[in-house]
């Protein structure tokens, strides 16, 4: 067994891409390997700012033999396809072997030395890499993240030849760009390519740079009586920044912690990389930061602390300027003003538009969650304005807290300012949820106006493709609704956002055409200055007298309207004057289909049986907090001995019915009380009759649990009436009568969940 060392040296990789790259190196130089047979005990790489390298330990010094199959053409395919088969692979048809109608060839390569394949995969790894972006240097085609300098190769302590772009394999290497001498340096494995790199003030492993980092800054930081803000994000990108980092505490002028410290650490983080810095005796942030320089000054870092002040302060003393003139009385409306002059999307309006949306959704949306209207529709009515601020401007970031901010300096009510700074919540599954009922509904209201919105334009995620984050929106939602209990019908939901389109009645807008009912000339027609009928239809809409949110506002009631329908109707594009939708129903279905996805993966994430998850969907329930609390109790009832009676009734129950339904289509009348019948029967038909309403009346009260114990309490009876009558009976009213007991019976059991899912 022998050692693998591989250096892909070059100029600067960015941070952000390096930790992928070392995990695409181990998986991409991994699966070739692989594929030719080879075995290794430990394979990992590393990164840093200028090489991406891969140690692998217990490779053998032969390859495997290895056969490989080639898919061919079916049996029976033309004799071209067959020919272009057999020219491909060298070999000829009786060579092939026939399999479920396949023609397969198996291709013997015989065992090399692994020196003559490693070449051949490491070539292949660095052609193919997979960087988000790259770069030709020189007049080279060959791409990389940054022009590559050397390629270190050794096998067994032995050079591997390799020529790729230009660069030629050896066994050098360099240290630190300024604290080493600069020459190359040549290495014989592993543990000497480690330690040389060391001497030359380069840390390899990029685990062991973040933890120097933590641990000397925490150094720093106690003993000026302070403490590291917790930024892993940070982390991770100023140790891909450094090979030999060295954490140095800077002074910050006091006057700047007058700002939000969102402020001071959100400009500390994007433009200069510090870490802030929190004073242990008052928990807020000091007048401090934390540096990461890549060298060893002469004067202890002093000058580098001095100017990486005077750098933040020029940077602060911006956002006392944005902080001082966002302050100001009246901005509010100034900033709600400028959002009509911002486009939110093309086929949904400006940012002034989706603020009136979001403003009426959180009307409906408030007494949900048992929050104040007003309060709600305040808060939803400023949510969006500090986008227009200098601070937003400038940290878009902050948008959300600075809204908070600022709407506590105008003094609005803490529920305001709070719903304000919320309403973005949560933005991910680490994210805390709004605990406030007004940020729940101003929140709920901001994320169905995205998700409906997207949806109402065809915009829907596809695949792993989700430009829009509606995924995410969609489990926020999840999330908000389950923490409040929040009982709110989807299609409720959907049609809310369809409502506050109406609110552009009165800016004589054309708002909403339902382009697949006007299409094929459905629906009224309109003539030149024939403003009846559409007077009537939006009455009849708010009215909910219309069975779905069919209107259009026209943009002026002298305009041929008949002409603006054929527009619309023929090109689906959007001019400034018109905003088209699709149909209501469409939207409604696709978007409940969309949340059920959603909240079978979140209830399987959180251990719920995929079989229990899939019980408690068949019921079509588009409440989803009753959906989830359906699901837990079914969970609950199966882990408990009542689980097994339960499923063992259903199971009989459903068998015989499952078969009868194959000769015929089964009764649908309630089961009678038939004189004739035996005790049995007579028996647990008294207990369907009776146990009808109570069942109705424990699931509308959600008490699942109970119903589901109720329903196991007929296991006995069952089986007692199934193993003391004959269901297909010679007397057909016998059999009809059977048959309608045992479907009403199936009935009670549907009305919790379809247990015919379950495992």
């Amino acid at each position: 067994m022998a050692q693998l060392l591989i250096e892909l040296f070059s100029e600067e990789i960015p941070a952000r891409m390096q930790l992928q790259a070392a995990r695409d190196f181990e998986r991409l130089f991994g699966d070739r390997a692989k594929a030719q047979g080879l075995t290794w005990d430990s394979l990992k790489a590393y990164v840093g700012p200028r090489r991406l390298a891969l140690h692998v330990e217990g490779l053998p010094l032969e390859q495997a033999a290895v056969t490989e199959e080639v898919k061919g053409p079916k049996d029976g395919a033309p004799e071209q396809a067959m020919a272009g088969f057999l020219r491909k692979v060298g070999l000829t048809q009786d060579q092939l072997v026939l399999e479920n109608g396949v023609w397969m060839a198996r291709i013997e390569k015989p065992a090399k030395s692994t020196a003559e394949v490693l070449p051949g995969i490491l070539e292949d790894v660095i052609l193919t890499f997979p960087w988000p972006k790259s770069m030709r240097s020189g007049t080279s085609s060959f791409r990389w993240v940054r022009p590559l300098k050397r390629i270190l190769f050794l096998f067994d302590g032995k050079v591997i030849p390799l020529s790729v772009g230009g660069v030629t394999s050896g066994d050098l290497t360099q240290g630190h760009r300024v604290l080493s001498s600069g020459e190359a340096f040549a290495v014989r494995d592993f543990a000497d390519y480690q330690q040389k790199l060391r001497d030359n003030f380069v840390i390899l492993d990029h685990i062991e740079r973040q933890s120097l980092i933590l641990d000397k800054a925490n150094e720093a930081c106690a003993d000026a009586g302070c403490a590291l803000m917790d930024d892993h994000g940070l982390l991770e990108e100023v140790a891909g920044l450094n090979e030999w980092p060295t954490p140095l505490l800077g002074d910050m002028d006091p006057k700047f912690l007058s700002l939000p410290p969102e402020v001071i650490k959100t400009s500390m983080r994007t433009h200069q990389k510090y870490f802030a810095v929190r004073d242990l005796s008052t928990g807020k942030m000091a007048a401090k930061f934390v540096i990461v320089a890549n060298q060893l000054a002469s004067d202890g870092g002093a000058e580098i602390r001095r100017g990486n002040a005077k750098v933040l302060s020029a940077r602060l003393s911006d956002g006392v300027f944005f902080w001082s003139e966002d302050n100001r009385k009246g901005n509010f409306d100034a900033w709600l003003h400028k959002l009509n002059g911002v486009t939110f999307h093309a086929r949904l309006g400006t940012m002034a538009q989706r603020v009136a949306r979001i403003e009426a959704l959180a009307q409906v949306i408030a007494p949900l969650v048992k929050a104040d209207v007003s309060l709600a529709t305040q808060a939803a009515h400023l949510a969006k304005a500090d986008l227009a601020s200098y601070m937003v401007g400038e940290f878009p970031e902050l948008q959300g807290v600075m809204g908070g901010y600022y709407a506590e300096a105008a003094k609005l009510p803490g529920d305001v300012a709070e719903a304000i700074r919320e309403h973005y919540k949560p933005q991910g599954p680490s994210d805390s949820v709004p605990e406030g009922a007004v940020s729940a509904a101003v929140a709920l209201a901001d994320k169905i106006d995205t998700l409906v919105g997207f949806f109402a334009i065809d915009e829907k995620p596809t695949g792993s493709k989700d430009p829009y984050a509606l995924r995410r929106a969609a489990l926020g939602i999840l999330r908000i609704l389950r923490q409040h209990n929040v009982r709110a019908s989807l299609s409720e939901l959907v049609a809310a956002w369809y409502q506050s389109l109406l609110i552009y009645a009165g800016e004589g807008r054309a708002v909403y055409v339902d382009t697949d009912n006007w299409r094929g000339s459905a629906g009224p027609r309109w003539a030149e200055g024939e403003t009846e009928v559409y007077d009537n239809y939006l009455r009849d809409f708010r009215a909910g007298l219309l069975e779905s949110p069919v209107f259009v506002i026209p943009t002026d009631r002298d305009y041929d309207l008949d002409l603006q329908f054929e527009h619309v109707t023929n090109t689906p594009k959007v001019d400034n004057a018109l905003l088209t939708f699709r149909d209501f129903r469409a939207v409604s279905a696709e978007f409940a289909d969309f949340f059920a996805d959603r909240l079978k993966v979140m209830l399987k994430d959180e251990g719920v049986r995929f079989d229990v998850v899939e019980a408690g969907f068949a019921v079509k329930d588009d409440d989803m907090v009753r959906t989830v609390a359906r699901i837990k109790a079914l969970e609950n009832v199966l882990a408990s001995p009542a689980g097994t009676e339960l499923q063992a009734a259903y199971t009989r129950v459903a068998n015989i019915l499952n078969a009868e339904a194959k000769k015929g289509a089964l009764p649908t009348a309630e089961p009678k009380l038939l004189s004739s019948a035996p005790e049995v029967e007579t028996a647990l038909t008294q207990q369907v009759i009776a146990l009808t309403p109570v069942l109705e009346r424990l699931i509308d009260a959600e008490q699942f649990e109970e119903a589901l114990d109720k329903l196991a309490g007929l296991r006995g009876a069952v089986d007692a009436f199934l193993d003391g009558v004959l269901v297909n009976s010679d007397v057909a009213a016998e059999r009809e009568n059977r048959l309608s007991l045992l479907s009403a019976l199936r009935r009670l059991f549907d009305g919790v969940g379809d247990l015919s899912k379950l495992a």
